[in-house]
């Protein structure tokens, strides 16, 4: 991928942008469990950033792919993962559907908020029983008079407690599984939705999430995204973006975690010399690099070709599952050459190592990207 001026200052802006007003900032949101979304994020949309890709008609940038690419991989180098994931929900996971599918009334009333930042999103689409499996979603919006009727839950929802609506994903008719769902934007201010208290998790602990309960919600059908019954093929072209995302965004994060342990193992001394001397060590750290850069390249080719509007499910489906089982080793081997700094909790690596660890889960777990492969492979067994 050939980046040129524009990609370059979009790539400066990012790296202020994380530098001013995110890194300073968090150790206080992860003691606090919540980093304040709608500021960071009006901070980020006066900067353009929340609609690189998006319509200029709606307040966005109207550029491809590719730059969205760049701010995603800068975005990376802040020392949790808690706010950018945050962001790659508000603009590669909430509101690709809606800006390409949505009508003009319902992206101006909410589409240029999410991208100027005033309005935060979230994506509806998890549930207890149904996380990778989306087909197998309980929740309904049973049509009455111009209105849907919603009954529901979804569990797991990154920006849920802060977000001013959600791009939900609901069964809206009987039939097949794969054909009878809609995308529907669903304020969160509307009557009968409840949220749960925010989720205690392992990782992303500044990265406010929680179960959302649907009773009777009554939402007009005019914020169906789209035709109806078209939801899950829009929720599946929205997963390109967000694999795709989620893999971007770990490139720089895995190489804070190598550069940090490089860091610390060339001035930590043991048996006479430094840990970066012994042979095991750099060669390790050295395969990490390697493996980042493999990543990298498989990453930015895939965006290459969406670019040129090529399907990318495969390289997409591969990028995501070597991301997520990068990020359950590299973590975890850079840890061990801390020795017992590494299991302090405010130590960088040990964040890295839990915040990391949803990578092989959220957006289709490893075992999901298998299945997906396979099937394109023709060698998934058919029921």
């Amino acid at each position: 991928m050939i980046f040129n001026e524009q990609h370059s200052e979009i790539r400066r802006t990012v790296k202020k942008f994380v530098e001013n007003e995110i890194n300073p900032n968090v150790e206080l949101w992860e003691k606090e469990g919540i980093f304040p979304a709608h500021e960071l994020y009006g901070k980020a949309g006066k900067l353009g950033l929340l609609g690189i890709s998006k319509p200029e008609e709606y307040g966005g940038l109207g550029l491809d792919y590719s730059y969205q690419a760049v701010f995603a991989e800068e975005l990376g180098a802040a020392e949790h993962m808690s706010s950018p994931l945050g962001m790659g929900v508000q603009t590669t996971m909430a509101t690709p559907a809606l800006a390409k599918f949505g009508s003009d009334a319902l992206r101006q009333e909410f589409l240029r908020p999410a991208i100027s930042g005033e309005y935060v999103a979230c994506i509806g689409v998890s549930e207890p029983h149904a996380g990778s499996d989306v087909a197998q979603l309980k929740t309904t919006a049973r049509k009455e008079g111009d209105d849907y009727l919603i009954n529901g839950t979804k569990m797991w929802i990154t920006n849920s407690t802060q977000a001013d609506f959600i791009c939900l994903l609901a069964n809206t008719s009987e039939g097949q599984v794969h054909k009878n769902k809609s995308l529907i934007v669903v304020p969160t201010n509307t009557p009968g939705i409840t949220f749960s208290e925010r989720l205690d998790k392992l990782g992303a602990r500044a990265s406010d999430t929680a179960q959302i309960f649907f009773d009777d919600v009554r939402v007009p059908q005019r914020h169906r995204i789209g035709e109806e019954g078209q939801g899950f093929i829009y929720q599946m072209q929205q997963f390109q973006e967000e694999r795709l995302w989620c893999v971007l965004s770990a490139l720089r994060a895995f190489e804070n975690c190598i550069d940090k342990t490089i860091e610390y193992a060339r001035d930590r001394q043991i048996f006479g010399q430094s840990v970066l001397d012994n042979q095991y060590v750099h060669y390790q750290l050295a395969e990490m690099q390697a493996e980042v850069e493999l990543l990298r390249s498989l990453s930015y080719d895939a965006v290459e070709r969406m670019v040129q509007g090529e399907d990318v499910t495969k390289l997409a489906t591969i990028a995501k599952l070597k991301v997520g089982r990068l990020a359950k080793t590299l973590p975890t081997d850079c840890l061990q050459f801390w020795g017992g700094m590494g299991m302090m909790w405010d130590n960088f690596v040990s964040r890295a190592l839990r915040d990391f660890r949803i990578v092989a889960i959220g957006g289709g777990t490893d075992e999901t990207m298998l299945a997906v492969l396979s099937k394109i492979m023709g060698i998934h067994p058919k029921k």
